[in-house]
């Protein structure tokens, strides 16, 4: 038997995998997507994200790159190698000058703030639809910020990985490293690696002068930083 209708327009639809940690972000994307597009899949580890898409490669994927479980840009290069017609839309809470560097040489050209509105959601979706480039208007503003500051651009930052990054940036917050595992959904030692390989490629000792590093250099703000 052929397709009914409603089966018909539901393939017609470009199909979207969401990938990010938090369940409230999937379920609102959801909400704002469901009619308009085929929804894949939702995610939340590498290993969730690698087996969606061997079951179906959708027309776009939104995903929170730096809080999913990758080491390092290159996997996001891969990534992006290995389904070359597949859209890719970074949706973030921060950014740093080196992400927006290390996106741009995987040739992602569409970032999205997490606080973005439903019209910037749109025009992102419509953008990369066109094969264009789009930049919410948040991620402009710190675009320009990463142009005004000076002597923030420290060669030793652009060798951390997007997960040291957010590693570091969860430090800062407060949380153990037993709680950074949980969150990050890798394990003890995992985490304990990654912290001995930020304190080594930046040359300090500890968390205090990790974390006061983390703020000279732009890394995470003043107001991030949980006493």
């Amino acid at each position: 038997m052929g397709l009914n209708v409603c089966e018909m327009e539901n393939e017609t639809r470009p199909g979207i995998l969401i990938a990010d940690i938090q369940f409230l972000i999937m379920e609102g994307l959801k909400a704002f997507l469901d009619e308009r597009y085929r929804i894949t899949g939702c995610v939340s580890s590498k290993y969730e994200l690698q087996k969606a898409l061997l079951a179906d490669v959708p027309e776009i994927l939104i995903i929170d790159y730096s809080s999913l479980d990758f080491d390092s840009f290159d996997e996001l290069r891969a990534l992006r190698e290995s389904h070359p017609k597949m859209g890719i839309i970074i949706l973030t809470s921060s950014l740093t000058r080196n992400e927006l560097i290390e996106y741009n040489n995987s040739g992602i050209k569409n970032i999205l703030h997490k606080n973005t509105d439903a019209e910037e959601m749109q025009a992102c979706l419509n953008a990369i639809q066109l094969g264009r480039k789009y930049y919410s208007d948040y991620t402009l503003d710190m675009m320009l910020d990463f142009n005004e500051k000076k002597g923030t651009a420290d060669e030793t930052i652009q060798h951390l990985t997007a997960s040291e990054i957010e590693i570091v940036r969860l430090i800062a917050a407060g949380l153990t490293t037993k709680e950074i595992a949980i969150k990050k959904f890798i394990s003890f030692h995992t985490v304990m690696t990654h912290r001995k390989n930020i304190l080594r490629k930046l040359g300090v000792s500890n968390s205090s002068e990790l974390i006061m590093y983390a703020i000279k250099t732009g890394i995470i703000d003043t107001i991030d930083y949980q006493i």
